[in-house]
């Protein structure tokens, strides 16, 4: 069993404080362009999978078209809510943005290299425990879109805010089940460690149930499709952001971008060997592509594959229904994640006590696993028995509580003015046939 290693493989003990300033800036910067590449490449992405040509006017292939958005937010008016809480309604999306820069402190972009002199890893900082801080960090978040949506005191905004934080705790809870069994085959919840027992397999191969599951649930998270009903336009009119403009709008825009880049960062960092090359790069030159800055590299190309994944997810599915939503949640991936676990925590238990390998092992138990949730996947669900022929089904009042709704099942509306004189009419026109 692999022991429990309490303390990071990052080495700072060269680091000053104007180390920490260039890496600190360079996170801010690398995000922020990030961003702006992300909107160009999401709707030229689109356009193509669309049959349209996507931006393509400003700039050489359209790049200059994130550049005028970002204008646009900037140079925006701006107005203030006359019944709004104006401390809270200003400190909300700061509160979103300023914890979703937090998450890339902890991600190793690479091993040491020399930077003006010092001997320093690719990262700006490591702890024993630095997934739990990113979890922590990203919880924190929540608090950033319920206050925004209670500060506006606005209906659509309160709903929003309250479906967002109901959403993204349910799925933090799937999403953290499936960094336990990394937590459990790596032997620490330190970044740079959990890279390092990489080395020789990534932990998707192996773990691959807990990779399915982190990357539904990460999707849920950042609130994008099919998953995006905190600001589903055609019900909330964009949710807990609807009293914004401005730049207060553009934080809340910002903060959902950089979320999708927190959670590829730590897709990456967990589950796709983090800064490792793939193979058989890996293999070229004794792992030469494994040192100095290329490590950056890998890392970065990673990022943007998971990215175009759920891109592509966007450009592909449908919005699902929040109950249907909710019941894969809570019903599906929070349990499939415990079993995972479970299972996970017996086969390292077994080869304490065996010696057995533990890659076959797992990867033969992820296999089993994957074809069990496909079986019940494609299982045909039970047929609710149709309701008997003598039932007089229950005339329902769409309008008895002042406000439409539909109909439960066995209720029926009550059938239309137009729809009597149809039958009316064909009545009469059946008897006169008769006569």
């Amino acid at each position: 069993m692999i022991p429990f290693q309490a303390n990071p493989v990052a080495d700072f003990s060269e680091d000053t404080w104007w180390i920490w300033l260039v890496k600190a800036v360079f996170i801010l910067v690398f995000l922020l362009v990030s961003v702006l590449m992300a909107l160009w490449v999401e709707r030229r992405v689109l356009g193509r999978m669309q049959t349209r040509l996507g931006p393509n006017v400003h700039g050489p292939f359209g790049l200059y078209q994130s550049i005028g958005d970002a204008l646009k937010l900037v140079l925006k008016e701006d107005f203030w809510l006359k019944g709004a809480d104006k401390v809270i309604y200003l400190l909300a999306p700061c509160i979103a943005a300023f914890s979703s820069f937090m998450v890339y402190a902890v991600l190793p972009f690479g091993p040491k290299v020399s930077m003006f002199g010092l001997n320093t890893p690719l990262q700006l900082t490591d702890m024993s425990v630095a997934v739990l801080y990113v979890l922590a960090v990203t919880s924190f978040g929540i608090y950033g879109i319920v206050l925004g949506g209670w500060a506006s005191n606005s209906t659509y905004p309160l709903l929003g805010s309250v479906r967002s934080s109901a959403q993204m705790i349910s799925y933090e809870l799937s999403m953290g089940l499936s960094l336990v069994s990394v937590f459990i085959v790596s032997g620490s919840m330190s970044t740079s460690q959990i890279v390092d027992a990489q080395t020789q397999l990534w932990w998707f191969i192996s773990l691959l149930p807990a990779f399915v599951i982190f990357l539904v649930s990460m999707v849920g998270e950042v609130n994008r499709l099919p998953f995006d009903l905190p600001e589903a336009e055609g019900e909330l009119v964009a949710g807990h952001m609807v009293e914004y403009s401005s730049m207060k709008f553009a934080w809340y825009f910002l903060a959902e971008y950089i979320n999708m880049f927190n959670v590829s960062g730590v897709a990456v960092t967990l589950f796709l060997g983090g800064w490792r090359a793939p193979w058989p790069i890996s293999a070229i030159g004794g792992g030469m592509f494994n040192e100095g800055w290329w490590p950056m590299l890998w890392f970065i190309a990673k990022v943007w594959i998971v990215m175009f994944l759920m891109i592509w997810t966007r450009g592909t599915l449908l919005r699902f229904r929040y109950d249907q939503f909710m019941k894969l949640g809570w019903k599906v991936l929070i349990p499939v994640a415990l079993t995972w676990v479970v299972m996970v925590s017996i086969v390292q238990g077994v080869r304490q006590f065996t010696g057995m390998d533990l890659q076959s092992m797992l990867m033969l138990i992820a296999g089993v696993f994957l074809v069990i949730l496909v079986l019940l996947l494609l299982w045909p669900a039970k047929k609710e028995p149709p309701p008997p022929a003598d039932r007089i089904p229950e005339v329902f009042d769409a309008f008895g509580g002042g406000y439409p709704v539909p109909p439960m099942p066995g209720q029926e509306l009550p059938p239309s003015p137009r729809r009597r004189r149809r039958e009316a009419a064909a009545m009469s026109a059946q008897e006169a046939t008769d006569e």
